[in-house]
C-alpha cells in the first residue's frame, strides 16, 4: 500500500472506532432501538435516489440488511444502553470473525483450516478473560448483547458469502432499507409510544451529531473509502488496519468519558485481537478469510465491515458485505 492509502486506511480505521463513542454520547435520552432505527433512515435518504440497487435478489439483501444492520445494531444499541462502555462494546463485536469462520463450517460446510482454528480458540479464550474481568460496573447481560450483535453479523456474513453478491456502498444503501420500521415497531412495543413520541418531540442536538457522524461518516464515507482502498491493494493489505478500531474506540472512551480498561479488559483484548490476526492468515486453497471492521454500519457502521474472500485470489478486491 502507497503511503496515502495507509494513511486513508487508519482514518478509516479511526471514524470507525470512534463511532462507538458517538453512539454513547448521542444516545442518553433516546431509547437504543428508536436511535438505531433514526440512524438507518438517514443511511437510506436520501442515499438510495442516487445509489443504484445491487445486482442481487431482493431476499438475499432484505437478509443482510435483517442480520448486518438490524439485528447486528439493535443488539449492539441496547448493549450500550444496558451498560457496555463503547470501548468494551467495540472489543467485542469484533467476535463476529470467530462466528462467521463456526457458521460457515456448520452451514457452507467450509473446513476451518488450522490457524483459523487456532484463532478462534485464542480469540473465545481472550472474550472469556475479558467477561470473567469486566468488574461489577459491567452488567453480564449487556456482553451478552453485544455477543448476539457478533452473532447477527456473523450470520449475514455467512449469508451474503453464500449469495456470491459484490456488495459495496450499494448494498450498504439498499440493505438498510428493511432495517428503520422493524426498528421503530420494536421500540414502539419495548418502550410504548408515550416515550418513542417524547424522545422524537424532544431529539437534542448531541443525538442529531451522532447520527449524522454514525450514518454519514461512519457507514457511507467510511464504507466508501474503504472499498476504493480494496479495489486497488490486496484485501490482506488493507484489511489489517481495521484492527485499529477497537484500539480506537478503547482509547477514545478513556480520554473522553473517563472509562479506563482495567488489566482483565487489557488483556483480554490483545487475546482476542490476537486471535482475529491469526485467523486472517491464509491456510491452503479456498479457505475463509474474514476481514473485521466496526462496524458500525457500520461499521463497524465498527462497526462495523467484513470482506470474505478466497485465500487463493488474495489480490482480488474481495465479497463486501453488509452495512
Amino acid at each position: 500500500m502507497s503511503r496515502r492509502d495507509s494513511l486513508l486506511a487508519a482514518l478509516v480505521a479511526s471514524i470507525w472506532g470512534l463511532n462507538f463513542v458517538v453512539i454513547d454520547w448521542g444516545m442518553h435520552d433516546v431509547p437504543p432501538l428508536l436511535f438505531a432505527a433514526i440512524r438507518f433512515a438517514a443511511v437510506v435518504f436520501p442515499a438510495v435516489l442516487l445509489v443504484r440497487r445491487p445486482d442481487a435478489p431482493w431476499r438475499v439483501v432484505a437478509a443482510v440488511g435483517l442480520f448486518m444492520s438490524l439485528g447486528q445494531f439493535g443488539f449492539l444499541y441496547v448493549s450500550m444502553h444496558a451498560g457496555l462502555p463503547p470501548g468494551l462494546a467495540a472489543l467485542v463485536l469484533q467476535a463476529q470473525v470467530i462466528f462467521t469462520v463456526l457458521i460457515a463450517a456448520g452451514v457452507l460446510r467450509e473446513v476451518p483450516t488450522v490457524p483459523q482454528v487456532a484463532g478462534v480458540l485464542l480469540g473465545c479464550a481472550g472474550l472469556a478473560v475479558v467477561a470473567v474481568g469486566r468488574g461489577g460496573h459491567v452488567p453480564a447481560g449487556a456482553v451478552a448483547l453485544c455477543l448476539l450483535a457478533a452473532l447477527s453479523w456473523g450470520i449475514g456474513n455467512v449469508v451474503s458469502r453464500a449469495s456470491g453478491v459484490r456488495g459495496g456502498l450499494s448494498l450498504t444503501v439498499w440493505s438498510a432499507v428493511v432495517v428503520p420500521v422493524p426498528l421503530l415497531a420494536l421500540s414502539l412495543l419495548v418502550d410504548g409510544p408515550s416515550v418513542v413520541g417524547a424522545a422524537l418531540t424532544s431529539f437534542s442536538w448531541q443525538a442529531a451529531v451522532s447520527t449524522l457522524y454514525t450514518a454519514g461518516l461512519a457507514s457511507l464515507v467510511g464504507y466508501g473509502v474503504f472499498n476504493t482502498l480494496l479495489s486497488r491493494n490486496p484485501s490482506s493489505s488493507v484489511v489489517p488496519w481495521v484492527l485499529l478500531a477497537p484500539v480506537v474506540a478503547m482509547a477514545s472512551a478513556w480520554l473522553l468519558l473517563g472509562e479506563r480498561p482495567n488489566a482483565a479488559e487489557l488483556a483480554g483484548g490483545l487475546m482476542l485481537v490476537a486471535g482475529v490476526l491469526v485467523a486472517m492468515r491464509d491456510s491452503g486453497r479456498g479457505a475463509l478469510r474474514a476481514d473485521v471492521g466496526d462496524g458500525v454500519h457500520g461499521l463497524p457502521e465498527l462497526g462495523e465491515p467484513v470482506t470474505l474472500v478466497l485465500a487463493d485470489q488474495p489480490d482480488a478486491p474481495g465479497q463486501r458485505v453488509g452495512p
